[in-house]
């Protein structure tokens, strides 16, 4: 947002870049003032301020084609003035009566989503940290396009590209939200047309098989006796880390060999059909059952609240220092798109509600490729 002493020249003169929705030059001989200019050519003079619940406000002053420089700090001396005395000047002008972001937020979006969703402290933390910081105390139906895109760039800064999407996702559902439930003043979604970042989320980690025996050598030698359970438990599976620290012995029906999985990312509850080798796993833990829960601390009956250290120790020891936990999920899927299972089959088990999530987990190896395509060679006479 360019700040300048703005002069009846730069008015006259001053152009956007076509692809640009609008620039604000705000002017620093008086603050609040600014003047918005489209890509059409259209200019604008406005007038930002606190009202009286301590909400900023952004009201038209006039056509910068109508009034001059001197005349748009004229009027917008007088209208500061009469803020400053608890009048409202744009009394008769279209009423902003939407409330600000921090208001829907705490009022309306966070108990919403508190009621279905698994995550919804991811939000209230993208909120406290990203969104209420800049638009917290502006109504909704202020904070306009280049409002977000001057987030985007500030966040670019400091963050990657996947952080700063989540964190686009979460205000443009949060004004579909508004709309679809009519909220008063809220008429338009400020996120519109505007792309997501492109996203290099291709890194993540594969064991082989040698990489998995080693893990599993090296994690029968830590101090943590259950971490050679969760560990084989989460590579059989490709179930997250917390849903298997909060297993129970109800939700097993080893005569069946499933698990039903009550709270899931996605709120809903799934089952899980388990291999012979994970219902081996499970059998030789009830021989010992001693409390609610599966592969809870020994020393307290509670599912772990983490388990890092111990398994930061056995990853280094195996020479896998690089390998995180949720690594062992995506090494689920490799193994068995590798042995020829379709993506529909891993999409299943993974309990993925939409393919393009489990296209991520689908890197096929030179063997598996080869294989298919060495059926073809049959059909072709070997050369001489």
């Amino acid at each position: 947002m360019p700040k300048l002493d703005i002069t009846q020249s730069f008015v006259d003169t001053v152009k956007v870049e076509s692809e640009a929705s609008s620039t604000d030059f705000y002017d620093k001989k008086l603050v609040g003032l600014l003047l918005k200019v489209l890509p059409s050519g259209r200019k604008t003079f406005y007038l930002r301020y606190k009202d009286t619940e301590n909400c900023s406000c952004q009201r038209k002053i006039g056509n910068a084609v109508i009034l001059n420089i001197t005349e748009a700090r004229d009027l917008a001396r007088r209208y500061l003035a009469q803020i400053s005395l608890g009048q409202d000047p744009f009394l008769h002008a279209s009423i902003n009566n939407s409330p600000t972001l921090g208001s829907f937020a705490s009022e309306d979006y966070l108990p919403y989503v508190k009621t279905y969703k698994k995550s919804w402290n991811m939000d209230e933390s993208r909120l406290r940290n990203h969104l209420l910081p800049y638009y917290g105390k502006i109504r909704m139906n202020d904070i306009e396009k280049r409002d977000v895109v001057a987030l985007i760039n500030e966040l670019a800064e400091k963050f990657k590209p996947e952080t700063i999407n989540r964190v686009v996702i979460l205000l443009r559902y949060m004004f579909n939200l508004a709309m679809k439930w009519e909220v008063k003043g809220v008429t338009r979604n400020p996120t519109a047309g505007i792309s997501l970042l492109k996203e290099n989320n291709q890194n993540e980690r594969f064991l082989s098989a040698l990489d998995a025996k080693v893990l599993l050598r090296a994690i029968n030698y830590s101090r943590n006796k259950m971490l050679k359970h969760i560990v084989p438990m989460l590579i059989l599976t490709g179930a997250r880390n917390r849903v298997v620290l909060d297993a129970k012995w109800d939700d097993f029906d080893l005569d069946r060999g499933i698990w039903r999985i009550p709270n899931t990312k996605s709120g809903k509850a799934r089952v899980v059909p388990l291999s012979d080798t994970a219902r081996n796993l499970i059998e030789k833990l009830s021989a010992n059952q001693c409390c609610d829960y599966v592969f809870a601390d020994p020393n307290t009956c509670k599912p772990y609240a983490s388990f890092y250290y111990s398994w930061h120790t056995a990853r280094k020891d195996a020479g896998l220092a690089d390998l995180r936990v949720h690594d062992l999920r995506h090494s689920f899927a490799s193994f068995l798109v590798n042995a020829g299972r379709s993506l529909y089959e891993v999409q299943t088990l993974l309990g993925h509600s939409q393919i393009t999530t489990t296209q991520r987990y689908a890197h096929l190896s030179t063997d598996s490729l080869r294989r298919p395509s060495n059926e073809v060679s049959v059909a072709v006479p070997e050369l001489t």
